[in-house]
């Protein structure tokens, strides 16, 4: 009796620890959780009570965050490998810069839709009508969106400078239209857009809708009709090595991206754009024929519609009578010059990423935990979760590999790619490290623009020299581009939307689906076997860990571009596994293209052969003058039912070559025209008798890509002409006969003069010397996140400098309350020459590096409490067990 009295008291004890240790625990976790329900008050922007413009503005803002948001934490919680889409996405993903004027145009876009919904439901009582908004309600819509600084004209410096080196975003170029080529601007538009409703929906946006009496085709459907080809049936191109292929890609990064919308889903009612197979906006999925072989089970891809550029489309709407709207527009988040950004980038955030401010010789910096045989590889961008970029597979975390930073984010979307960017970040190098040894006054500033401005030319020299004759054939290089005559104010540079979203994309049709990689005799490495092409994309760690630049170089240099065939468009590499790291979908890079014509109101292939001076092709016959392939002609009629009804990007893809050209009629006279503009209207151009001297053009002249290739690799035997493919030894001459510039013409003589001596540097900031009138002029700049104070420019007179050097002075970026630089859920905090977005544990900083998303584990703190209070818990019950026990 008296152990089953004692069993019966050991398990009333029990019961009661038990109690005990679950209050605890319920105490533990409203600890942990309370906040979280504090945070939910004020973690999104509230209502507020002002006027019901700015009301609804602010209710914009909610809806773009809130799809902001859900994206990065649907994002963060996929740690396993990125899906195709994903991929996409990052590659799309534009600078800080570009994004912030991507979400103050879609919270512009935003807020007008919401007005026409209140007006609509309210038309009796209506307050807003869309057409009669006075000009303080516009500007108060302009700026609380954030749209009106990136409405308004820049400042443009009036400085000696200004016409020495070129803005890093592009501006001011043209003194009279200053946003003229400049970054974050809307792409040029040669034909009127074609928009369902007039002004912003897509072609193909409503089922309904009739092209000439008929639907237009899905865009996949044309993938599998016309363009797409087995890898084994791809024909070689004969004349040009795989490196034309790369630079057209190259370059193409330059002068145009195009980014898509922030949200990946839909503003009303926050559908996930990758879930559903609905048009709503920014949503524009890509939808399916039957029985695809691409997918199985699944209706559509996901697709993002372009960024809107401010005050276009359904805002523009807002600012008169509908009619007479401004229809969207899309942006350019680079500058439309041949000016290196892929080196230097298009934004003063980005280019001060890229420097190396350490050093005295103008460097931009190189990464600092790899080397390839000593020459340097691009730095690594900060890494992010999820991580775009593949592993090596077995690598542990402290191998890991990032994604490379250049002044271009898709640098790292494939090894040949990255190849090209790498070479251009050692020849700045060498370039500024022989600059500062020929003129050791220049001032670091000075050397990374004098480097900037050379390398900026060989990218011009490069491409219209070498390139464009290739691509458009003699006659129709005559024909468009001709010699060059001058800087013409009157052209307008900016990159066409045709150009961007069409004509330049036939570079897609010579992509060959493998890569090759081959050792010093040019043959197949034994180590280094052929990649299928869906083997290298986000893969930077093949460069770093299996062989370097070299072997890569060798094969873009001894191998063919595949060749674009009318029956051959496209390979499976990129219709059936675009952005393939793992078995989680994939994508069709035709159909992208297809799908962002559409999406663009790209006026079809008719319109734009009109406009190009052609004859309009009404029949399947005319259509036949044109296609030569008639099986393609007759799968064309079959789909499109009408002429007029074809993409414009099909159309041209699959015209006949003109002579010795690797485009048809059309897409020669876009690129032609287009490449005529950017040399013509570009102020900075090589060949403009201001920008370098005779001597220094002479010399620049000489540069070739393949002098470039001697300079930054081991490579000791190149072809004269790095685009003509040719065989090893034969067609290859030595880097010893490979001409290149005399860096002495850069050479200046340097007085130095007792009455001002030599200038005092300036923290945070750095001068350029200026001839003006024969005299000394400096001219100081601060490095970004900094302001200038004092004069900007200061002269050497007979009794010294006119005036003291400026000092530059920390922004305090956190005080912008208008458009604060981290989102309500962060805490702003300034930094020295920056600032920082900080996130309570356990949310952590998105994707955009300024809104705060949940991590999806305890705060770091509760998990402290927990495990301190269970061993309270545990030693109080235990001591309670041991008192009861003994007693």
């Amino acid at each position: 009796m008296r152990i089953n009295h004692h069993c019966r008291d050991q398990q009333g004890v029990r019961m009661k620890a038990l109690a005990v240790l679950g209050i605890t625990m319920i105490l533990a976790c409203t600890g942990i959780f309370y906040p979280f329900i504090l945070r939910g008050k004020d973690f999104f922007w509230g209502k507020t009570e002002k006027s019901h413009v700015i009301s609804i503005l602010e209710e914009s803002k909610l809806m773009v965050d809130n799809a902001i948001y859900n994206t990065m934490e649907r994002n963060l919680k996929k740690r396993e490998i990125n899906s195709p889409a994903q991929l996409l996405s990052f590659s799309k993903l534009p600078e800080p810069t570009s994004r912030a004027i991507s979400r103050a145009a879609e919270i512009m876009e935003t807020s007008v839709q919401m007005m026409k919904r209140k007006v609509y439901l309210n038309l009796k009582q209506s307050q807003l009508p869309t057409d009669a908004l006075s000009e303080d309600l516009l500007n108060t819509i302009a700026n609380i969106s954030g749209c009106l600084p990136y409405m308004l004209p820049p400042k443009c410096p009036n400085s000696c400078l200004a016409s020495k080196y070129r803005l890093i975003t592009g501006a001011c170029n043209n003194r009279d239209h200053p946003r003229w080529g400049a970054s974050n601007t809307a792409l040029a538009r040669w034909l009127p857009p074609v928009y369902e409703d007039g002004i912003s929906q897509p072609k193909g946006w409503n089922h309904n809708f009739l092209y000439n009496g008929f639907p237009l085709p899905l865009v996949r459907e044309v993938t599998r009709q016309v363009i797409q080809v087995s890898n084994e049936a791809v024909t070689e191109d004969d004349q040009y090595s795989d490196l034309l292929m790369v630079w057209g890609q190259y370059i193409d990064h330059d002068i145009a991206f195009t980014p898509q919308s922030t949200s990946k889903a839909a503003f009303w009612g926050g559908i996930d754009c990758q879930l559903t197979c609905e048009n709503q906006n920014p949503c524009f999925p890509i939808q399916l024929p039957l029985n695809d072989s691409l997918t199985t089970g699944i209706e559509c891809l996901p697709f993002y519609r372009s960024s809107a550029a401010c005050s276009t489309g359904d805002q523009g709407a807002v600012f008169g009578n509908l009619s007479e709207s401004n229809p969207r527009q899309q942006m350019n988040g680079l500058t439309s010059f041949l000016d290196a950004s892929t080196v230097y980038g298009s934004s003063p955030a980005l280019e001060k990423k890229l420097r190396n401010w350490t050093s005295e010789e103008g460097l931009l910096r190189v990464n600092g935990r790899y080397r390839d045989a000593g020459r340097a590889y691009l730095p690594f961008a900060p890494r992010r979760e999820p991580s775009p970029c593949a592993q090596e597979p077995g690598a542990d975390g402290a191998d890991h590999v990032e994604c490379f930073l250049a002044g271009d984010g898709r640098a790292s979307e494939v090894i040949s790619l990255t190849a090209v960017h790498t070479l251009w970040l050692r020849e700045h190098n060498r370039l500024a490290a022989a600059l500062k040894a020929l003129n050791a006054h220049w001032s670091a500033d000075t050397v990374y623009q004098e480097a900037r401005k050379i390398v900026g030319a060989l990218h011009q020299i490069v491409t219209i020299r070498d390139y464009i004759p290739k691509i458009l054939g003699p006659k129709a290089f005559q024909q468009y581009v001709g010699l060059y005559e001058g800087y013409d104010s009157t052209v307008n540079p900016t990159v066409s939307n045709v150009f961007s979203t069409a004509a330049f994309r036939f570079g897609h049709a010579t992509v060959h689906p493998q890569v090759r990689r081959l050792d010093a005799n040019f043959q197949e490495h034994p180590d280094l076997p052929r990649l299928q092409l869906h083997d290298v994309f986000f893969s930077p760690w093949r460069l770093i860990k299996e062989g370097g630049l070299d072997p890569l170089v060798r094969g873009l240099l001894a191998r063919s571009a595949k060749l674009q065939v009318q029956d051959q468009l496209m390979n499976e590499e990129l219709t059936e596994k675009l952005f393939v790291l793992s078995n989680s979908g994939t994508l069709d890079l035709a159909s992208l293209n297809l799908q962002r014509g559409r999406d663009h109101g790209l006026p079809g292939y008719n319109e734009w052969r009109e406009f190009c001076g052609l004859p309009r092709l009404e029949t399947p016959a005319d259509l036949s003058t044109a296609i030569s392939n008639r099986s393609i002609v007759e799968k064309i009629m079959d789909l499109y039912k009408h002429p007029d009804n074809i993409d414009v990007w099909l159309g041209g893809l699959a015209e006949n070559f003109l002579p010795r050209a690797r485009t048809g009629p059309l897409f020669a006279c876009i690129i032609g025209k287009q490449m005529k503009a950017l040399r013509e209207g570009d102020r900075f151009w090589w060949e403009n008798n201001h920008i370098f001297t005779e001597a220094q053009r002479h010399e620049l002249a000489k540069h070739s890509l393949s002098r470039i290739i001697c300079d930054n690799t081991g490579l000791s035997r190149v072809p004269v002409d790095a685009f003509q493919v040719g065989k090893f030894p034969q067609n290859f001459e030595s880097c010893e006969n490979i001409l290149g510039m005399n860096l002495e013409v850069w050479r200046e003589i340097f007085h130095q003069d007792d009455k001002c001596g030599f200038p005092d540097k300036v923290d945070n900031g750095d001068f350029v010397y200026c001839d003006e009138s024969g005299k000394r002029v400096l001219v100081y700049s601060c490095h970004h996140g900094y302001e200038l104070q004092g004069q900007e420019q200061i002269t050497c007179t007979d009794k010294g400098w006119d005036f003291k050097p400026p000092i530059c002075k920390d922004i305090n970026e956190c005080k912008d309350l208008m458009n604060p630089p981290c989102h309500r859920s962060a805490e702003c905090k300034n930094t020295k020459g920056s600032f920082q977005c900080l996130c309570t544990d356990p949310y952590i900083l998105g994707e955009d590096e300024r809104t705060c998303v949940d991590s999806g584990r305890l705060p770091k703190a509760s998990l402290v409490s927990i495990v301190l209070g269970a061993l309270l818990v545990s030693g109080l019950a235990t001591l309670t067990w041991t008192v009861i026990c003994r007693w």
